[in-house]
């Protein structure tokens, strides 16, 4: 007889065990989605504030569209409308995307590919974002001279401290992208090594 209570109860042990076991596995799994998410919410938020600006900025040029009257502003506005909507949907989709990856269902394998895959069209949004970023820096010019000032800017007269004011612009415009896109790398690759742990 004590044979057998000595089976049963160990037979109760090891199950008791193992559900200790998997409980354990799904707290860490749980916990390790809570970190992998968190590793993009300080540039969700930054991405999301910039996205309502580049929204406001939208709606004020559609709201003064009807001062641009030459084709060569009309085609500005349009470039900077399309800038100033569409890249940042983009970027809070695969943000959103990449933030939400399902870490807990998916095989490593799996979380691995989906990873890679949104990061890399992620960090080439990012690049694309930074050349466009000077194009629609020109681009802007004569929109904000015609909008505000209802100038004309290549026929404006424009002194030295227009051209040096210009050169400080992209030079700290250059900064700015370089930073922010390092920033990008730095949260991205840390995020990539939340998932390495789990392998």
């Amino acid at each position: 007889m004590e044979l057998e209570e000595l089976q049963a109860t160990w037979l109760q042990m090891s199950t008791e065990l193992e559900n200790q076991k998997k409980l354990t596995n799904d707290i860490i799994m749980k916990m390790t989605q809570d970190k992998y998410a968190k590793k993009f919410n300080k540039i969700s938020l930054f991405e999301t504030i910039g996205a309502v600006i580049c929204f406001a900025v939208a709606l004020l040029l559609i709201i003064n569209f009807k001062k641009l009257d030459t084709p060569f502003l009309i085609g500005c506005g349009i470039f900077t409308l399309i800038f100033l909507v569409i890249l940042p949907v983009v970027v809070l989709r695969l943000l959103s995307k990449i933030r939400n990856l399902d870490i807990i269902s998916n095989t490593y394998k799996e979380t691995l590919i989906q990873y890679t895959k949104t990061k890399n069209k992620l960090l080439l949004i990012q690049k694309i974002n930074l050349v466009l970023s000077f194009v629609y820096f020109f681009i802007t010019l004569p929109l904000a001279t015609k909008i505000i000032g209802n100038k004309n800017l290549v026929l404006s007269d424009k002194g030295a401290s227009f051209y040096i004011l210009i050169i400080v612009v992209l030079v700290g415009l250059f900064f700015f992208a370089r930073w922010g896109y390092r920033s990008y790398k730095k949260i991205i690759t840390g995020a990539e090594n939340v998932i390495k742990e789990l392998e």
